[in-house]
């Protein structure tokens, strides 16, 4: 299968989390008590990771870094998910820092100015341009969509290959003929200044780009598409089920969730207006389990302190917890079950289905690799952590799966506080150590009848 390739300019998010209760004697501004960093790529990187962990087959990610404690920081995230090819970055890497305190962010701190320059593209990068199944242009102003050689590159491909043009406001104009441009709402309006709406917007912007069409999107709203010339801009809205409300929403890297959505179905052959359809769905759902925060890693990247970082489907711990925040915030019922899932049966999937029909949200608590070794003995698991949750994750079912390194979830649980705990029935008469924390917070606990003759012991026995 040939390679989904990313095109975009690169920076480091990092998200430093704590408490304030008490003022700065020097001024009258909060003292942030540090608990934690998380870091993930920001800009076309998170655009990357996120198609990446969506889609079949290798994805491939032409930026530019610099050669500074910042990129390599960057460049080691990235390599976790995606191939990445790299033009040098002239200046210093980008880094954007917000510091929160109890959920909310108290100020951001932006660092470097570095920008992609005009060096030749590397061979690499130009094979990888050549051999793509679809492109997803994510551009982020710092350079790269001005790079004279890669723009002529892209505009070859417009009309072979499907070629999805995310602009900025800093950035270049896409080159004529992409398949389908996405705009935010502001950037649209602003763009084309005395349009009476985002449909006249999209429009206007896809005359004036020459793209075959425009999406705009308009955030809990959908997205308004225009398309071939002659037919009135549609409004595709949020599917039921799809629509996520509460408080204090994530909604940072929403629209690099549609984008790559967009750019994944086109590359399957989808048509353009089923294409937008689902991509403001995937992107609806993304912020519904905690956004671009879902994806970050705590402390040093290159040596993770212990346990598995969440990767593809997996959430990190604090998305999982406000996900469980906003479902009882409006009423809702959250569900948890746990288990190492290697090897994904039937039976696994009976149990998740009848889970979720207990409550409004499920969420899974997903052994580690070192949990799995420690519990069934070296040679298990089969499949990674991260392939794991992954599968897991594409289930209707399942709205959230966290991984965890102890031999039980009970301090997971402890703190998610599961108004339900599942297990199934083969569990029936055997101590389960989670049950006396999920009872201690008001849960309970419901032992689901299991799919008889299933098994990854029986199935691996039968295959090997």
């Amino acid at each position: 299968m040939k390679p989904l390739v990313v095109v975009g300019d690169a920076l480091l998010d990092v998200d430093v989390e704590g408490g304030a209760s008490r003022l700065c004697p020097e001024a009258p501004v909060p003292v942030v008590d540090v608990e934690g960093e998380w870091v993930r790529p920001g800009g076309a990187g998170l655009a990357a990771i996120l198609l990446a962990a969506r889609s079949a087959g290798e994805v491939l990610f032409v930026t530019a870094l610099g050669d500074d404690r910042t990129g390599h920081r960057l460049s080691s995230l990235l390599a976790r998910e995606v191939e990445v090819i790299a033009l040098p970055l002239e200046g210093e890497t980008v880094s954007k820092t917000r510091v929160r305190a109890s959920g909310q962010s108290v100020v951001r701190l932006d660092a470097g100015g570095g920008r992609a320059g005009g060096a030749p593209l590397p061979a690499r990068a130009r094979a990888a341009l050549g051999g793509a199944r679809a492109v997803l242009v994510s551009d982020y102003g710092r350079g790269i969509t001005a790079h004279p050689e890669l723009r002529g590159l892209l505009a070859t491909l417009t009309g072979t290959v499907p070629v999805v043009w995310d602009p900025h406001p800093r950035g270049c104009a896409p080159v004529p003929g992409v398949t389908l441009a996405t705009p935010n709402e502001s950037e649209a309006l602003a763009l084309v200044g005395g349009a009476p709406g985002p449909g006249a917007a999209a429009t206007g912007l896809r005359a004036r780009w020459r793209c075959h069409a425009a999406a705009v999107t308009l955030g809990a709203r959908g997205a308004v598409l225009s398309g071939p010339e002659g037919v009135d801009p549609v409004t595709v809205p949020v599917p039921d089920g799809a629509t996520v409300t509460g408080e204090k929403l994530d909604t940072c890297g929403a629209g690099d969730r549609f984008a790559g959505a967009a750019t994944a179905a086109l590359a399957d052959g989808t048509d353009v207006t089923d294409a937008v359809a689902s991509a403001v769905e995937a992107a609806s759902r993304f912020v519904g389990v905690g956004g671009a925060a879902a994806l970050s890693v705590r402390g040093a990247v290159t040596a993770p302190a212990s346990g598995n970082p969440p990767g593809d489907g997996a959430v990190s711990e604090r998305a999982a917890l406000a996900l469980s925040r906003r479902v009882r915030g409006r009423g809702g019922r959250v569900v948890a079950t746990g288990g190492c899932f290697d090897l994904l049966h039937a039976g696994h999937v009976s149990l998740l289905r009848q889970a979720r029909a207990l409550g409004d949200a499920l969420i899974v608590c997903l052994n580690s690799d070192e949990s799995v070794r420690r519990r069934k003995g070296e040679g298990r698991p089969v499949v990674t952590a991260a392939d794991r949750a992954r599968l897991l994750a594409e289930l209707s079912s399942v709205d959230a799966v966290v991984v965890f390194d102890e031999p039980a979830p009970s301090a997971l649980l402890d703190r998610l506080r599961p108004d339900v705990w599942v297990k199934g029935g083969d569990y029936d008469g055997a101590p389960l150590p989670e049950s006396a924390v999920v009872r201690r917070h008001g849960g309970e606990v419901v032992l689901l009848p299991t799919v008889e003759g299933y098994s990854t012991t029986r199935l691996l026995r039968a295959g090997g």
